[in-house]
């Protein structure tokens, strides 16, 4: 056998002997059990750490922490699919089943890559972020039925026998998601829990200037504070008191949290905008303090509500006040959305399906109900047409003194028993319906997504026409809505014009009755269709009444009864109505008004 073979196999048996000695031999990992669901694995292990940064627990005492990877589960209902993950214990992703983005996307309001949640727990060695740690659950994802529920727990070892334990229920149907956070923990209790919750809102509707219009954070204390809605500028504020709920708000959608026994205290909200981000409309950040002594005795029970802003959902949350997260207008509008408006259109929608013409039986039902003050105003519109060749020659005896023009204009009406005023009575009772559905409109979901015509969505404007550059004051579009508005309000304007004669003073009353509708063509092109297509048909009804109404007026009987009154209040017989008395009080003081500066004039001249 040939020596170097030799001396060359023995230094390979050395080299083998000497490297088991030499060298140890591998720790061998935790066992891992698995456990299988519907569509995800979920990793049972003792303390597991997510990264080597988080210390406090492993100096707790934990020495058997281990790194594995993140395992999800998934829980779907019929409204949303659910998704957690065993890092952090936390929520990954909420999908709403029965909506969609406006590009037709499925609809998600909690997304991993833009969604953040942290809770820094205090341990007796320092705080521990548990978003940073891995959880144990035994818990298996599932499909509910609608009056089922399913309990989630995840649960962490902080060492020395301490423990944290997050439970979730979700619920078969709906949107509220019971959350509670547990723990042994010996940290005194005057300790607080700082939560976190960063979120970039994504584009869910299709005009991002409007959208970051809408967005904004509400938090409830002993009322409602919300964040400006600037569309471009970054916005932030500090609660003063406790806060007993909190909302991310988009346009249409919510997802926030619920503090009733334990409100949060230290509550800081912001939203951030970045005016060239055509993906994230805004992101909104939550923090807040949670009380330590509520966790340890197993009180710290919170609901996360994520699911659409609908007026009827939102009502039934089990939390002060929640509704208000749809904002249905200025404090004296808000009674006749939420008892009218509101009931009125949800009640239709139990028979219509077609939005547009529920719209149209919405205007046809509130103009029928103000049928008989549209009946008033047309007559005293006729009093005032019957009237008109009188006024005409009061102006020409005093063609260039208004105030004496006014002057003997009041003195007519006086005689003929007249209220100019009252014709203005229907137009006052519908302008707070009108104002109502102003702000109503732009906050119903039940518009959303909804066609008509060629609308493609009642909730926002109908782009009828697409302009190569952006007007100012006025957008990128032509709402077709809007100007069947507009030409609608022009024909009434005309149509009143034509039975009312000019009224002194400075302004042009019959000037500004068709400047006013070229003004909110500019204002209301980018408002939604649906409160466009109101107006239009609105108009359109009105003018329709009136001419219905003139079949059955007698110009004849009018004007005998106008006669009449001045008759009797020549005679003194009629009893002055209180305009009438307010008529003569005005008479008398610009009378006397008038002899003061007549002998203050004179005594001028003299000087």
């Amino acid at each position: 056998m040939d020596k170097n073979f030799i001396i060359g196999l023995v230094l390979i048996m050395l080299m083998l002997v000497g490297y088991q000695f030499l060298v140890p031999k591998p720790v061998e990992p935790a066992p891992i059990t698995q456990v299988n669901s519907d569509s995800a694995k979920t990793v049972t292990v003792k303390g597991a750490l997510a990264s080597d940064s988080t210390q406090a627990v492993a100096s707790a005492g934990d020495t058997s922490a281990v790194k594995i990877s993140q395992q999800d589960l998934v829980i779907e209902t019929t409204d949303s699919r659910v998704v957690f993950t065993n890092k952090g214990g936390i929520l990954k992703e909420v999908m709403l089943k029965k909506y969609k983005t406006f590009d037709q996307k499925p609809l998600y309001l909690i997304v991993e890559d833009h969604n953040k949640f942290q809770i820094e727990f205090p341990t007796q060695s320092g705080n521990v972020n548990l978003a940073e740690l891995y959880f144990t659950t035994t818990s298996t994802g599932k499909t509910l039925a609608a009056k089922d529920s399913a309990i989630i727990s995840y649960r962490t070892d902080l060492g020395k026998g301490q423990f944290v334990e997050q439970n979730y229920v979700v619920h078969g149907s709906g949107y509220v998601i019971d959350y509670g956070i547990k723990s042994n923990s010996l940290v005194a209790g005057d300790k607080t829990i700082r939560f976190d919750w960063k979120n970039d809102l994504l584009k869910l509707e299709n005009d991002m200037n409007e959208n970051r219009k809408a967005i904004t954070v509400n938090y409830y204390t002993d009322g409602l504070h919300s964040l400006s809605q600037s569309p471009t500028a970054n916005e932030e504020a500090k609660a003063e008191d406790p806060v007993k709920w909190f909302t991310i708000k988009h346009k249409y959608f919510l997802a926030g949290l619920i503090s009733e026994k334990h409100p949060f205290t230290n509550v800081d909200v912001k939203t951030l905008v970045n005016v060239n981000d055509t993906t994230i409309v805004k992101t909104a950040n939550v923090a807040a303090a949670i009380p330590m002594l509520a966790v340890q005795k197993n009180e710290a029970n919170f609901q996360f509500y994520i699911g659409p802003n609908d007026y009827h959902i939102v009502q039934t949350v089990k939390a002060e006040n929640f509704d208000q997260n749809v904002y249905l207008g200025y404090a004296f509008l808000k009674p006749i959305n939420k008892f009218f408006l509101v009931p009125l259109f949800n009640f239709l929608e139990g028979f219509i399906s077609n939005y547009g013409l529920l719209i149209i039986c919405l205007v046809l039902f509130v103009k029928t109900l103000l049928t008989p003050l549209t009946y008033k105003s047309y007559i005293s519109m006729a009093k005032m047409k019957l009237l008109a060749p009188e006024l005409e020659e009061l102006k020409a005896k005093n063609p260039d003194d208004a105030a004496k023009q006014q002057q003997d204009q009041m003195k007519l009406y006086q005689e003929v028993g007249v209220s100019p005023l009252s014709g203005c009575i229907p137009v006052l009772a519908t302008m707070p319906i009108l104002f109502s559905l102003f702000f109503l409109f732009p906050n119903l979901i039940e518009l959303r997504q909804q066609h008509f015509l060629w609308a493609n969505d009642l909730s926002t404007y109908d782009s009828f026409i697409k302009l190569p550059v952006s007007l100012p004051f006025y957008g990128n579009h032509v709402s077709l809505f809007t100007i069947m508005m507009t030409i609608s309000s022009i024909g009434y304007a005309y149509y009143n014009n034509q039975i009312t004669p000019t009224q002194p003073g400075p302004v042009n009353m019959k000037m500004l009755s068709y400047i006013m509708p070229l003004m909110f063509m500019f204002v209301l092109n980018s408002f939604p269709a649906g409160l466009t297509f109101y107006y239009f048909v609105s108009n359109v009804v009105t003018i329709g009444q009136q001419l219905l109404i003139k079949k059955f007026v007698n110009e004849d009987k009018i004007r005998n009864i106008l006669e009449e009154n001045r008759k009797k209040n020549a005679n003194g017989e009629k009893k002055e109505t209180k305009f009438q008395k307010y008529l003569a009080k005005s008479l008398q003081a610009a009378d006397e008004a008038k002899k003061k500066q007549a002998e203050l004039d004179k005594r001028t001249k003299r000087k």
